[in-house]
């Protein structure tokens, strides 16, 4: 282990130096450039490559079943890109065999954890190394990100080169996750394969499943099947503003065989499926199905619009526990997953301060308040859930009223939540909507689809730093992860689920994985130009927005003047801009620095690249009114 630790630090300070662009000694005419996402603890180029053919094999360890599905995984990755499948046998100290690949748990690095590898891809064969299968699979995963794309061609007589490199790699952050809010929309269950499909090529590990909302209630409950039978279904969708309803029928709901299928497929790549059934608020769905579960006894239908909804389970009801732990009961048997996430996010008081059973209930517990009665909520279906085995998860207005005693945190309403419950010794996953909301716009909001609102961009999500400052090292442990969400109120189709997560998932991806004195915003935009093409290679309808203008407008009053800033978030921009509304060439001004505007003008600006341009054009109107004249 000495040996080991001793060779890391070498890579590390190797990769440290490299890390503006992999510069390598050697034939850089026979190397081609190592584009991996998330960048792995150390990578180290070396002369030549290894040559797949129709003759190689791949040796795994003899009797590992593990091993051999994870053989299959790289058949079929291999496949897609040469067109043939390579065999697989099981052989002991393979390591050394010609023209080989070797997946082994022999002999891995202790230190990498159970889901770091070690990959040596020399020109005689590959190894890849790891303590458990986690590993193998992340090692992969680099692996398929070292084979070219269908842009870059595969090789003569159907040989594949793969660049020589040497890579120890572990990640930072345990929970690396992604949130899909089938609540408000539902999504088949092939999508949802295939959003996991994209989680596990960028090395995520956490998909959370918010299933439940008062717009859709999206789980099969054998005990109350009308949760589904009514909860699942309304009868339009706000698709704009407030009073723009479709009025076209929605809904759907996951069977308990959908839901083990899906968990089965998560499993198999290495992904934990963490289901959220939200309460007590968000739960207007299971109102309009068993309205004597609320304060007021209803009736109720189902919204249309969005928004925070003021009904919400009545904490002062027994039998309100009773539907939600026979709910939790069909979940903890569903979900292998050691937490269940339990939402406690924006949950109205109006009905409970005007609710004769929940003040009674606030009295008879010797609670403070109705911040205290959620309190208490969320501890009863805490302790229920630890019969279990299980431990839960919840947004950061669980802290309101007290913390339940084992209950993680997931810090959405900014940082402040998830530092303060820290400071308590609870372990939490970092989500502020600020930097990991990926329902919010990408770049400039007029060339962008309908979005919730607010400005996300690519390079925000990637400076995203999750473990704060000002906590200790005791306290910084307790930061276990970060994860990126997509809420579904303006995002009505698999397509466009696809258009939010990436590539903000792949700097996610980075931000989870990567030590951060390793991470290079311009690396990673050069990295990135790869991945889009390996984007481009399995259909994913990713975002090209990185390569639209991003104007930002400063108004100096006094001077009546503005100062504008134009940019953009793809490798090596040039942008070329005009002030006279006429479409801009390589004949217009050059965007350098910050110019000033002292007249209305019509901003037109593009980014191009090789002499053409690879954006659309951005358009910024200023006018008297925002120069103040």
């Amino acid at each position: 282990m000495r040996k080991f630790s001793g060779l890391l630090l070498v890579w590390m300070v190797t990769l440290g130096a490299m890390s503006h662009g992999y510069a390598q000694k050697g034939n850089q005419n026979q190397q081609r450039e190592i584009s991996i996402i998330p960048l792995p603890l150390s990578l180290q180029q070396q002369a030549g490559s290894f040559q797949l053919t129709p003759k190689t094999t791949i040796y795994v360890d003899p009797h590992d079943a593990e091993l051999k599905l994870l053989a299959g995984m790289l058949v079929d990755q291999l496949n897609s890109v040469a067109g043939y499948k390579v065999p697989v046998e099981e052989k002991a100290g393979a390591h050394k065999k010609k023209n080989a690949i070797v997946l082994t748990k022999k002999q891995g690095v202790d230190s990498l954890g159970k889901e770091g590898y070690s990959l040596v891809v020399k020109p005689e064969n590959i190894v890849l190394q790891a303590p458990e299968g986690g590993g193998i699979f992340y090692g992969l995963q680099s692996i398929y990100q070292l084979l070219p794309t269908q842009a870059e061609g595969s090789g003569s007589k159907g040989s594949i080169s793969i660049p020589a490199v040497t890579i120890l790699d572990k990640p930072r952050y345990s929970w690396r996750g992604m949130m899909l809010d089938v609540g408000r929309y539902f999504y088949p269950v092939d999508f949802i394969k295939k959003f996991i499909d994209y989680m596990a090529m960028h090395k995520l590990n956490t998909f959370h499943w918010h299933l439940t909302e008062d717009h859709g209630w999206r789980m099969e409950v054998k005990k109350h099947p009308r949760l589904t039978q009514i909860g699942a279904f309304r009868k339009g969708t706000q698709v704009n503003g407030p009073n723009q309803i479709d009025y076209r029928p929605h809904g759907g709901f996951y069977t308990h065989e959908q839901i083990r299928d899906v968990v089965a497929y998560a499993a198999a790549r290495y992904v934990n499926v963490v289901p959220e059934i939200d309460m007590p608020g968000h739960t207007l769905a299971v109102l309009v199905a068993y309205p004597e579960l609320s304060c007021t006894g209803g009736p109720f239908e189902m919204p249309l619009q969005w928004g925070i909804q003021d009904e919400i389970l009545c904490a002062g009801n027994e039998k309100t526990y009773t539907v939600m732990t026979d709910v939790l009961s069909e979940v903890a048997d569903l979900f292998p997953s050691p937490i269940v996430h339990i939402g406690g996010d924006e949950a109205p008081k109006k009905r409970w301060k005007a609710c004769g059973k929940c003040q009674a209930r606030i009295k008879s517990e010797n609670l403070k308040d109705e911040h205290e009665l959620q309190s208490y909520f969320i501890t009863r279906m805490e302790n229920f859930l630890l019969t279990k085995n299980k431990k839960i998860i919840g947004w950061d207005e669980i802290m309101e009223g007290g913390l339940a005693p084992n209950a993680s945190v997931m810090s959405w309403r900014g940082i402040r939540g998830g530092i303060a419950a820290a400071k308590q010794g609870h372990d939490v996953v970092m989500s502020p909507t600020d930097f990991l909301y990926l329902d919010y716009y990408q770049n400039y909001a007029p060339l962008e689809p309908k979005a919730i609102g607010g400005l996300l961009t690519l390079e925000r999500v990637y400076k995203y730093e999750p473990t704060p400052a000002e906590l200790t090292p005791q306290e910084a442990k307790h930061i276990i992860g970060t994860q990126g969400n997509v809420w579904a109120e303006y995002i009505h189709s698999p397509e466009k689920v696809e258009y939010f997560a990436y590539p903000r998932g792949a700097a996610l991806a980075e931000v989870a994985w990567t030590k951060p004195t390793l991470k290079n915003w311009d690396n990673f935009k050069k990295r990135l130009e790869k991945q889009y093409e390996r984007y481009e290679d399995m259909g994913i309808n990713y975002s090209r927005s990185a390569y639209n203008v991003l104007p930002r407008v400063a108004v100096n009053e006094k001077e009546k003047q503005a100062t504008v800033t134009l940019e953009t978030f793809y490798h090596e921009p040039v942008i070329y801009y005009t002030v006279d509304g006429s479409e801009p060439t390589l004949e217009s001004l050059k965007y350098t620095v910050p110019f000033l505007v002292k007249d209305p003008s019509v901003i037109k600006a593009a980014g191009f690249r090789d002499g053409k341009r690879i954006g659309e054009v951005t358009v910024r109107h200023i006018s008297d009114k925002d120069l103040k004249k």
